[in-house]
């Protein structure tokens, strides 16, 4: 008996060490491919004008599809991927990360080098730090992650307003909030997706997208947090 339960547990760590090697590589998929476009569009102005500044010096509508596009595609691989081949949402995903890429070239525009890659590794330590207690903790995090959900609503809405309002003091308190709001959810997240990849009893289609959509869900957190603190600690241009 005991020689089956070992060979049960043995089974299941394996299988959730595999998912989350899926996540990771999903996630950090994304992360090359938005860094190479952002970087790309980011450092040279005339290819960046070429496609996304209008010939009166305005921003081109086409700026806005990229800047917006991502949270339509988001909604549509998370809320659709029953229905989706895997084929089809990993080439939404891929459009996904090029979007987000374009739309990050921007920051390239505002912020010194220094300041970028300073920030992307202190982003990168407090993020494998929530990884990590996510995902050893047992203390169950769902309410603490639907409180942060309420955070994050009340976020974007002040975001959208602040959008025509231009305050710097609300752009700083918002990415302070968002600081704290998106470490959180890294924990809550990884909580999820531990007791997602302990669960033998899904198809391998179903784990397969199942770990696209935390790679997904890992690589969103991470930008935001990212450039939350960016926001706050960046020197500008």
């Amino acid at each position: 008996m005991n020689g089956i339960i070992d060979q049960h547990d043995g089974y299941t760590k394996e299988v959730s060490r595999e998912f989350f090697r899926s996540v990771y590589g999903y996630m950090f998929a994304a992360l090359g491919i938005s860094g190479i476009i952002a970087y790309l569009f980011g450092t040279d102005k005339q290819l960046f004008a070429s496609y996304f500044v209008t010939a009166t010096g305005g921003i081109s509508p086409l700026f806005y599809v990229v800047v917006f596009a991502p949270l339509l595609l988001g909604i549509v691989i998370q809320s659709a991927y029953q229905r989706l081949s895997l084929g089809l949402l990993m080439i939404l995903f891929v459009l996904y990360s090029v979007c987000m890429g374009l739309s990050l070239s921007t920051i390239f525009l505002v912020y010194t080098d220094a300041a970028i890659a300073m920030t992307f590794f202190v982003a990168a330590g407090a993020f494998a730090g929530m990884a990590i207690l996510g995902y050893t903790t047992n203390t169950d995090l769902t309410k603490f992650g639907s409180l942060l959900y309420m955070v994050f609503i009340g976020m974007f809405i002040a975001m959208i307003v602040n959008m025509f309002m231009d305050s710097d003091t609300l752009t700083f308190a918002i990415s302070v909030l968002g600081v704290f709001v998106f470490t959180g959810l890294t924990a809550y997240y990884m909580q999820q997706l531990k007791g997602l990849s302990q669960d033998t009893s899904m198809s391998g289609l179903d784990r397969n997208k199942l770990a696209l959509i935390g790679g997904l869900q890992l690589y969103i957190l991470f930008v935001n947090l990212f450039l939350s603190l960016l926001r706050i600690l960046g020197s500008r241009e």
